[in-house]
């Protein structure tokens, strides 16, 4: 379980092709570590392999790589990184799962007279998880969805208002549009959805 605050922003070190899948090596920030524990890595729950002092090691399987964006970033990317929830920690973003549901495409960037305006258009199956002033999850980073659009041609318009921080201690600042983002909606939707089916009427 994540919240959503990204906690540190590391390169990519490789990404190399092995039998069932990839193994990805990234820059470590927090030293010691414990094989076995979770790290969300642009916002999909990886488990750590091994690590030392420089580095830490993932696998990502065939689905992880399918569903997610990680399988096409080249060494040098910045990766948006939050090491697994405490019980006693502040739940500061919202309930992060790191389970991709899709990828979102950065369509526009505009500075906003010091904040930064982001548009993204999602997969039009995951429109009904998102509402105004609602939480997203964008690679890694709890954001706050400012506004939606019409879904057309299959995907739907969303955009976010970026402060200064996020844009500084996340890798926002380092994408252009076309850029994908994984993408997860707030699970609390999907739950909701699931709980009601039965009582909805075919």
């Amino acid at each position: 379980m994540f919240t959503g605050l990204i906690t540190a922003c590391q390169p990519l070190l490789a990404s190399d092709l092995v039998e069932g899948g990839r193994r990805l090596r990234v820059s470590n920030p927090y030293g010691i570590l414990t094989p076995g524990e979770s790290i969300a890595v642009n916002g999909v729950c990886l488990t750590v392999e091994t690590h030392d002092a420089g580095a830490m090691t993932f696998f990502a399987s065939p689905e992880t790589l399918a569903r997610t964006s990680l399988g096409r970033l080249q060494p040098g990317h910045l990766l948006n990184l939050e090491r697994a929830l405490r019980a006693s920690d502040r739940l500061g973003g919202h309930i992060v799962q790191g389970h991709v549901d899709g990828l979102a495409r950065l369509e526009s960037i505009r500075d906003d007279q010091g904040s930064w305006r982001l548009d993204f258009s999602l997969p039009a199956d995951l429109a009904r998880y998102c509402i105004v002033k609602g939480s997203i999850c964008l690679d890694g980073i709890s954001l706050t969805i400012n506004g939606l659009g019409p879904v057309a041609d299959g995907r739907m318009p969303l955009w976010v208002q970026i402060i200064p921080h996020t844009w500084q201690a996340t890798h926002l600042h380092t994408l252009t549009p076309g850029d994908p983002v994984n993408v997860e909606v707030d699970p609390i939707a999907k739950y909701v959805e699931r709980l009601c089916l039965p009582y909805l009427k075919p």
